[in-house]
């Protein structure tokens, strides 16, 4: 089994568990983001349909992580032009966000150093799905 075979099958495996973790535990990602991420974090509330979305989008990423194939590149693909968006443009991700997930999206003030954390997260989804394209398309 060659080397990149091998971290192929560790970034699937890796992203399957991540899965795993947000279908089983949607309530400790919302607080651990809000944490690292929300300055007032009493400031919003997140909107009732949020932590079911986490948990299928969890046991969604976790299936298609154990199947591989099509599904998993499509996913991959995905994975990286939302990473490329997220380290692009944080602010605009920000404030989607805020609109998007809080009921009262006004009142949700953003930590400032959070900011290089988007970026960072945006390019570690960029590097990840660059690596397994790469992998895929070098007869692994």
């Amino acid at each position: 089994m060659s080397v990149p075979v091998v971290q192929y099958r560790m970034i699937r495996t890796l992203v399957g568990v991540l899965g795993a973790l947000s279908a089983l535990f949607p309530d400790k990602i919302v607080s651990l983001f809000e944490k690292l991420a929300i300055a007032n974090r009493s400031g919003g509330t997140v909107r009732g349909w949020v932590r079911p979305a986490i948990r299928s989008e969890g046991v969604l990423i976790a299936a298609i992580s154990l199947l591989n194939g099509r599904a998993y590149a499509w996913l991959m693909n995905l994975t990286g032009v939302f990473g490329a968006i997220v380290f692009l443009f944080p602010d605009l991700y920000r404030r989607f966000a805020t609109a998007f997930l809080y009921e009262r999206p006004e009142s949700v003030e953003w930590n400032e150093r959070f900011r290089s954390g988007i970026r960072a997260i945006g390019a570690l989804y960029v590097f990840l799905a660059a690596k397994t394209y790469l992998e895929r398309h070098n007869g692994t």
